[in-house]
């Protein structure tokens, strides 16, 4: 017995990820901080924010705001690009972390007057609005040519009617842009976000300047900051701060690891998180003020009180502040410029999020790799058609239903679970090692107790919050049909079901029992950096801390 050789063991068979070396990388920083720039500042910047503001307490929704950004915005957002920038994946290659949780990331202006054929006999011109009571329930001049000539909107959502082909070769036209810029990956998108970035930020300066010299102008600036402190007891304005944040800077739908994953593996990841917060909450502020100058000068010359005139979203955007533009000397000039802020600051994320869609595509599947021109004519006409049915005379009911239930709460849940995983599946330690090796310094004290235990709790209170608060939906006063409620609430599950879908797929793919499935599929699938020289530093690195290499046994019997 002795003398028996001791008995062999089978080497370990490694399955490591297929990277894509000709993944590319951005040209310079500053293309970079651009495309970040127009991913997370988007039209809720211009027709969201400023609403809320004033709806919520004035400058006192600021501190629930700014709160929500700090202890639950930053830190996420930070987190991503790390992520990101780390592995160089998109996001769904950020879930070989836990791969069990891969899942989460699959000429006269036309409204100045009622002389038109589509005017009904209660349009009542701007010039005109001083003379009725507010409450007459007339209707604006703006008001008739975006529900009766742009939407042709039908009676509600259960009317779609036709198709309304105008909007339809505007959202052809629209695709193409998109398809034309997104081509050549980010190559194209780095070159195009010169322009499409900056430019927005011009006609948004000019809008202000001649807004605040309007007369009227400081009396609407007065509602918007006006602070009502008495206003941050009450939960829903917390809550409405919270979505905000989300919408404002974008974490979770999956934009900010993308662009991050194209980034130098030893970029300053949270200088550029405090530069992006910091635009962005700027501009949502900035763009308050061009808002409410202009309904202030509104108000001055209706007659109608601020607070009657102010709404938010597409209401914002399309009827109130182009109501108030038809009475300004030269409309056409600053409809122009209004519009064309909205389309760039609206496109620039589109750019990012499709990207974001190809990317994962590529790294999930190589051999489409060598077809991504392919794959972007296939996704953009995918998704081009997808939308065709915001073009029917009942389009605009279908996109508040989908605005109102598919992305707040899903979005929220998503970071939990990233959060989650990141900080407590794979580990708060492992991931300060990952960034101390990245950028030579490990991460204060201050960021893992954000990470660990702050920012998860503070989604908590977001979700809870937000689904408590959310309000029956309506649109132009037409509520909706309790089955439309039903595939909006099936609209936020379709975009979370495949985080326990992909669970019980494993579950049941695998031979080995569920403790032992759940056990393996929990730990990191070559989470290591994408260039070799990095992977092969990295590893020496975790060896030299006595740390185990991150190699998780999952699929070893999937490739025997």
């Amino acid at each position: 017995m002795a003398n028996q050789p001791p008995p062999t063991t089978t080497p370990r068979k490694e399955k490591r990820i297929e990277r894509d070396e000709n993944r590319g990388q951005w040209k310079s920083k500053t293309e970079f901080i651009l495309s970040l720039l127009g991913y997370a500042i988007g039209i809720g910047n211009v027709w969201r924010f400023p609403y809320l503001c004033y709806r919520s307490g004035g400058a006192a929704f600021l501190i629930p705001y700014m709160l929500m950004v700090i202890l639950a915005g930053i830190p996420l957002f930070y987190m991503e690009l790390l992520v990101g920038q780390f592995s160089s994946t998109g996001c769904t290659g950020m879930f070989r972390m836990a791969p069990l949780l891969k899942g989460t990331g699959i000429a006269q202006v036309p409204w100045e007057d009622c002389e038109n054929p589509w005017n009904t006999d209660d349009c009542v011109p701007p010039d005109d609005l001083g003379k009725h009571n507010h409450t007459d329930g007339f209707k604006t001049a703006a008001d008739e040519f975006f529900h009766l000539e742009v939407l042709r909107i039908s009676t509600d959502i259960s009317d779609l009617g036709g198709m309304v082909w105008e909007q339809l070769v505007s959202l052809l036209i629209t695709w193409i842009i998109i398809y034309l810029c997104l081509v050549r990956g980010i190559k194209s998108v780095g070159k195009v976000v010169y322009f499409t970035v900056p430019f927005p930020y011009i006609l948004l300066f000019i809008l202000f300047v001649r807004g605040v010299t309007l007369p009227g102008a400081w009396m609407g600036i007065k509602f918007y900051l006006y602070p009502e402190w008495h206003r941050l007891l009450d939960l829903k304005v917390w809550a409405d701060a919270a979505i905000q944040m989300f919408f404002g800077l974008g974490p979770g739908w999956g934009g900010i690891v993308n662009m991050a994953s194209f980034s130098n593996f030893r970029n300053n990841a949270k200088c550029d998180t405090i530069i992006i917060v910091s635009i962005n909450v700027f501009t949502s502020i900035f763009a308050g003020f061009v808002v409410f100058a202009v309904l202030g000068f509104l108000s001055e010359k209706s007659g109608i009180p601020v607070e009657a005139v102010a709404t938010g979203g597409a209401g914002l955007a399309f009827v109130t502040y182009p109501e108030a533009i038809a009475m300004l000397p030269v409309p056409q000039l600053w409809a122009l410029m209004f519009f064309i802020m909205l389309f760039l600051l609206g496109i620039d994320s589109v750019f990012v999020q499709l990207e974001a869609i190809m990317s994962s595509i590529l790294d999930e599947w190589p051999w489409i790799r060598k077809h991504k021109w392919k794959l972007t004519l296939i996704c953009c006409f995918i998704f081009f058609g997808l939308s065709t049915i915001m073009c029917t005379n009942g389009g605009m009911f279908v996109l508040q239903l989908f605005d109102w239930y598919s992305s707040a709460i899903a979005v929220i849940v998503i970071c939990m679970v990233e959060i989650t995983m990141v900080a407590w599946i794979y580990g708060i330690k492992n991931f300060l090692m990952d960034i101390e090796f990245m950028l030579g310094k490990r991460p204060s004290l201050y960021w893992r107790i954000l990470w660990q235990f702050v920012t998860p709790l503070v989604l908590v209170f977001i979700l809870i919050t937000s689904i408590v608060f959310m309000r029956t939906i309506t649109y132009n006063n037409v509520s909706y049909p309790q089955w439309a409620v039903i595939i909006g609430w099936a609209s936020f599950v379709s975009s979370v079901i495949w985080i326990p879908l992909y669970i019980f797929y494993i579950m049941i793919r695998k031979r080995a029992t569920l403790c032992e499935s759940l056990k393996k599929r929990l730990k990191p699938l070559d989470w290591t950096p994408a260039d070799p020289q990095d992977r092969a530093d990295y590893e020496a690195f975790r060896r030299q801390r006595q740390m185990p290499g991150f190699m998780s046994e999952t699929d070893m019997e999937g490739s025997k």
